[in-house]
């Protein structure tokens, strides 16, 4: 599929503080969902370089989902791990190192690739062909959000989005993992669409209240399988929200995706997904019906029964890590007063 044919984010549904049409109402959307790399094309190609993000767009993605961090000179790299052990074979973090060592690194992963900043991804979907992608960032919590994201929307800012291309706040997608993030991305980069990153369907429902009607979600799969995942779908769609889920590379949950009428699928195999979507008689959300739920071919009764039975397994672990983790979800990121008085978390 060409960049040209690729649907662009905004549809007139995902922007910040806006609802979804009335006609959605409870019914799965006729639209499928869309293709988005994670970390660009991280089954073929070192996760989080350009290398991954040009071959996310070759193999079919809509979107791109990377993960920003912040290095000791401030400026916004591409990186999942706050370390550098994993990737680089490093064992430094990210926080202590400037960005003038940190270009110098080569992935362990062939072909081997360089770090990326925000702004050489940005600076790369500039490009009129590429404007029709858009992109889903994942903010960690390792940093200070009073100085990560100000950086991020001086990046932002500072790169031009494109001649004749929509500007970055309709093609930047600022995921957040609690309330204190999503706060300081609302003061930040007030212009554009949020979204809440988690597995906790407990704590993802807070923002499905009045206060938090610029909110979206992008969820771990297996949190929406099953009763409980059906009525917080429901829940999202009746109240405008788009719904992203990660990280599917399981045949059968993309066709499970497609669906339930997600909006996006997360996915390390971007090839898979796009011939998911292929078969599913639409070019993964162009418009148009969408034609019926593809078949589950090739899965079986056996294994479908051990893919349920293992999300059931994972909310049951999510349910007890999340009241286990409350406490830290209510204060991550939360400014603190002079003694150590913590502000802006909620009980």
């Amino acid at each position: 599929m060409s960049p040209e044919e690729m649907p662009l984010l905004q549809d007139g549904v995902l922007q910040a503080g806006a609802s979804a049409p009335a006609e959605l109402g409870s019914k799965p959307p006729s639209r499928l969902p869309q293709n988005i790399g994670h970390r660009g094309y991280k089954a073929a190609f070192p996760e989080n370089s350009m290398a991954a993000f040009h071959g996310a767009i070759a193999a079919g993605a809509h979107a791109l989902e990377t993960d920003l961090h912040l290095s000791r000179d401030g400026v916004v790299v591409l990186s999942h791990d706050a370390s550098l052990k994993r990737c680089f074979g490093i064992d430094t973090k990210i926080a202590d190192c400037d960005w003038s060592y940190l270009r110098t690194l080569q992935t362990l992963q062939e072909p081997r690739q360089g770090m990326p900043r925000l702004s050489d991804l940005l600076e790369w979907l500039a490009q009129p062909e590429l404007a029709p992608v858009w992109v889903l960032l994942d903010i960690k919590t390792d940093d200070d959000p009073d100085l990560l994201l100000p950086a991020i929307a001086r990046t932002v800012a500072s790169v031009p989005s494109g001649e004749g291309a929509k500007g970055w706040e309709e093609r930047i997608v600022v995921g957040c993992w609690n309330e204190n993030y999503i706060h300081h991305a609302r003061q930040h980069l007030p212009h554009h669409p949020l979204a809440y990153i988690g597995f906790s369907l407990l704590y993802a429902r807070r923002f499905l209240s009045d206060a938090h009607p610029d909110v979206h979600f992008n969820l771990f799969q297996p949190s929406l399988v099953g009763p409980l995942g059906a009525r917080f779908r429901r829940a999202a769609r009746e109240r405008g929200r788009k719904l992203f889920v990660w990280t599917v590379n399981e045949e059968g949950w993309m066709e499970w995706a497609v669906r339930k009428g997600v909006d996006g699928v997360i996915t390390d195999e971007v090839g898979r997904m796009s011939e998911v979507l292929d078969r599913s008689g639409c070019d993964g959300g162009s418009g148009g019906g969408g034609g019926g739920a593809p078949s589950d071919r090739g899965i079986g009764w056996p294994r479908a029964v051990r893919l349920y039975a293992g999300a059931v397994v994972w909310q049951t672990l999510a349910l007890v890590v999340s009241l286990l983790l409350w406490r830290r979800l209510n204060t991550r990121g939360a400014r603190r007063k002079p003694g150590g008085v913590t502000v802006g978390g909620k009980r």
